[in-house]
């Protein structure tokens, strides 16, 4: 005669089978069905808290992934694994020269000091942790303090004592085949680690190894990117100093202050203050640009009526369009709210927009400068006649050295790091920049400031 809970069994295997872990399981007395029942019941709780530890680490690896900089992704690591794995300590280590060398590269503890921290480091060779390399597999020490007299010579051991340390896991961290370091998992309870899973904790150890070892190459990307920015810095300030006083003697000489000058010398000497002012927009630019970028940009910010600032940005290029045949017109909608600016920065901005609509247009056409109030925000809009952008061009308008295949209409030089210092101007104000263009009716280029 058939047991019924045998076909209760089957159906339950079915479900488990189907990824759902939380079935009833009837067990019933204790003969050898019976106990069939309890072992399927064990693997069903077995494998119910399984899928929950992998959900749970999916989810907490996606918040760690989001990270970008590596003591961000290692602060997430500490407060997100928690419900996971048990620790009162988490550190890294990474290796260094050539592999010979392990330095704790972060350190998070409950303790109140931390013994080894950032910078601490050890050889490799002759250590426990070359095991561990070499065989691949995390290493449990249940018992601290019986692993220190039993092992006096260890480095790092004491100091996780003297921490209050009295259990460790310490997993291998590898990217991509290659060893690059260690994640130390540390308890104040003796024998945490006892009935570890030690399959969680490779796999662990393996998803944090990427993230980790891609973390690091953005760090050093950043650094990189700082480095970059202090030579340009550097390099511009040294240039411009000499580029100045060539600039400066040419003009002496032209002008006749020291000696006669016939004209194929003036022709010559003008020939030099142009390339010299050239020379001298393009480090004022790579100056702007590399204190912008090392967060050297400095605001003095001043309450400011917008009628009255607009009024003087018109008047200031109204000569430079008259120069070109372009009427300038100024376009104020009214009760315009005041606004807080750096009147210094702003008139970077507004000054390169002005004087591009006047390089790329033609003469006898009109260029519109434009302010109006639109809910929390004003909007001031430069809009010319010109040439337009084309559609492929706009994504290079606003980046460093980005330059649309368009000309100037007089062979006006241009650097390619106007723009891109006009957004990072305009940011810092917490405002907004873009363009609107069709190319055969010109572009309008806008920006939005707050008006709080």
């Amino acid at each position: 005669m058939n047991d019924p809970r045998i076909s209760r069994y089957r159906a339950a295997a079915q479900q488990m089978q189907g990824g759902n872990f939380s079935v009833d399981i009837p067990v019933g007395s204790s003969d050898q069905v019976g106990e069939l029942g309890q072992a399927l019941q064990n693997l069903a709780q077995m494998l119910d808290g399984r899928f929950h530890e992998l959900e749970m680490l999916a989810t907490v690896t996606e918040e760690i992934n989001a990270g970008l900089v590596l003591d961000e992704v290692l602060g997430r690591v500490f407060d997100s694994f928690r419900p996971i794995i048990p620790y009162n300590r988490i550190g890294f280590a990474l290796l260094e020269q050539n592999d010979t060398i392990v330095r704790a590269r972060w350190a998070k503890s409950d303790a109140p000091e931390l013994r080894i921290s950032k910078g601490f480091s050890a050889p490799l060779k002759g250590s426990s942790l070359q095991t561990i390399l070499d065989t691949g597999q995390p290493r449990i020490l249940n018992d601290l303090e019986a692993y220190l007299r039993e092992h006096p010579q260890s480095v790092s051991t004491p100091l996780i004592v003297q921490e209050g340390m009295r259990s460790s896991l310490t997993c291998p961290l590898i990217a991509m085949g290659k060893p690059i370091g260690f994640m130390f998992f540390s308890s104040m309870g003796p024998d945490t680690y006892r009935n570890a899973h030690v399959a969680i904790f490779k796999q662990i150890a393996g998803q944090l190894s990427v993230i980790v070892e891609k973390s690091k190459l953005y760090q050093q990307l950043l650094e990189m990117n700082d480095l970059k920015n202090r030579f340009l810095g550097i390099a511009a300030h040294d240039l411009r100093n000499p580029l100045a006083a060539i600039k400066g003697f040419a003009d002496l000489i032209s002008g006749g202050r020291l000696g006669p000058v016939n004209e194929k010398q003036r022709m010559a000497l003008a020939h030099v203050d142009r390339g010299s002012e050239i020379m001298l927009t393009l480090i004022n630019d790579l100056l702007d640009v590399s204190a912008i970028e090392s967060g050297k940009l400095t605001l003095r910010p001043e309450r400011i009526d917008l009628n009255s600032y607009l009024t003087s940005c018109h008047e200031t290029n109204s000569l430079l369009a008259q120069g070109k045949n372009i009427a300038l017109r100024l376009e104020l909608a009214a009760g315009l709210p005041a606004v807080t600016i750096d009147q210094d920065r702003m008139n970077q901005v507004f000054g390169n927009l002005i004087g591009n609509a006047i390089k790329y247009s033609y003469p006898a056409t009109t260029t519109r400068l434009c302010a109006t109030k639109a809910g929390n925000e004003v909007q001031i809009a430069v809009i010319d006649q010109g040439q337009g952008i084309p559609a492929a061009d706009m994504p290079k308008l606003f980046k460093d050295f980005g330059k649309a295949n368009v000309l100037p209409t007089a062979g006006e030089k241009s650097t390619g790091l106007g723009l891109a210092i006009c957004r990072r101007i305009v940011e810092a104000h917490k405002g907004r920049i873009w363009c609107e263009s069709e190319v055969g009716k010109g572009s309008s280029f806008m920006v939005a400031i707050p008006c709080a």
